[in-house]
């Protein structure tokens, strides 16, 4: 079990990361961000179901609580849900969409874990058409 002080390094991290995500993505194009993304390397076996869920809603809380430092929104939460998943060692995608949504122009992200999009309130995927994706072991691009 992690101590108490290498789960409040890890949160920190989680929180700093999150809170730079506007920045990072002012400094990193899209295209540049997969290699910046992934873990340099894996060296634990991939979390269980459970664990997964457990790390998506201890992301989701932090993000809620770093505000407003912390910007809320999809990409804040995809690209820092897809870091740390990623670091943890499950197996997920990063999706990016475009849509419509109340006769206007709409775009989303999402992470999606065994093929379907993990944690989201509605299933994205009838709403916004794929338009990029970040795939581990897959060069980054069109679906």
């Amino acid at each position: 079990m992690r101590s108490s002080w290498s789960r409040r390094l890890e949160d920190a991290r989680v929180l700093l990361f999150a809170a730079a995500v506007p920045l990072i993505l002012r400094v990193r194009k899209l295209p540049a961000l997969p290699a910046w993304l992934e873990p340099s390397r894996q060296t634990s076996p991939p979390p269980s179901p459970s664990e997964v869920d457990a790390l998506v809603r201890r992301v989701d809380a932090l993000i809620a609580a770093g505000r407003p430092f912390v910007r809320s929104g999809c990409l804040v939460r995809g690209l820092t849900l897809y870091r740390f998943l990623r670091r943890a060692g499950a197996d997920v995608s990063l999706r990016f969409g475009v849509g419509t949504m109340n006769d206007g122009f709409a775009a989303h992200c999402w992470v999606v874990y065994r093929g379907e999009p993990l944690a989201e309130p509605r299933d994205p995927r009838p709403l916004f058409e794929e338009t990029w994706r970040i795939e581990p072991g897959i060069e980054p691009g069109m679906p």
